[in-house]
């Protein structure tokens, strides 16, 4: 929420206001790395354990290379993201992102902002479907197990496609509560993102079982314990 708040009063101060709609958007982007002191939170809670600040704080440790591997590749598509929203502006436009008031009313209440609408909607659409996809368990997964970050992708991946029905509608919830945290100026956040990051911690725990990743590896005994997609929803 705080850093939220910054970036919106830096975008104001710049005349950028436009861009919060964008940055917002890219929150989700970047939020599976941010949250993952929460999930220890979340894993402490489960086991009955108590939990403290520097516990929470302490949870990148536990797989701190593979997690900063993860995490860098979330800022590079943070980053896509928002100069492809530049580039939108300026392709539509030919000139840099206008003031909120005249971005409301020249792009978002009228007919010829709409094509820009379509296509940055559409753009993101893909953007946060592809990060959803590679994160939906990997984040949680490489914390809470010694696997490297090409597996957890891979786990993934293969999770979201196995139980597409139930992970589509969990994306759009995040979408959804994303949407109110921003419109409640970045406050609903506060409460929105704890709870998202305790959800999630527990959908991993449901979803993904001990075991070997592909079932053709059952008779391979692993050299350490790796994880498997649990049954489809």
């Amino acid at each position: 929420m705080l850093i939220g708040l910054l970036l919106t009063v830096g975008l104001y101060s710049l005349d950028l206001t436009s861009l919060i709609l964008p940055l917002a958007g890219g929150f989700t982007i970047l939020a599976p790395i941010l949250v993952v002191g929460l999930y220890d939170v979340s894993r402490r809670l489960e086991a009955g354990l108590a939990v403290s600040l520097a516990d929470c704080f302490g949870a990148f440790g536990r797989s701190l290379g593979q997690l900063a591997a993860i995490g860098v590749a979330l800022l590079v598509c943070y980053l896509v993201w928002i100069r492809t929203a530049l580039l939108l502006f300026a392709l539509f436009f030919n000139q840099d992102p206008p003031p909120l008031d005249q971005f409301l009313g020249n792009v978002v209440f009228s007919l010829e902002g709409a094509p820009l609408l379509i296509l940055g909607t559409l753009i993101g659409a893909v953007f946060a479907a592809a990060v959803f996809s590679i994160t939906a368990v990997s984040v949680p997964l490489i914390y809470d197990r010694p696997v490297d970050v090409m597996t957890a992708i891979g786990v993934s991946l293969l999770t979201v496609r196995q139980n597409y029905k139930l992970m589509f509608g969990w994306a759009a919830l995040i979408v959804l509560v994303t949407v109110v945290g921003v419109i409640t100026a970045f406050i609903g956040l506060a409460v929105a993102v704890p709870v998202l990051a305790y959800a999630t911690w527990h959908a991993y725990r449901d979803l993904i079982v001990e075991g070997p990743i592909y079932p053709e590896d059952a008779q391979l005994p692993p050299a350490v314990p790796t994880p498997a997609v649990g049954p489809s929803s």
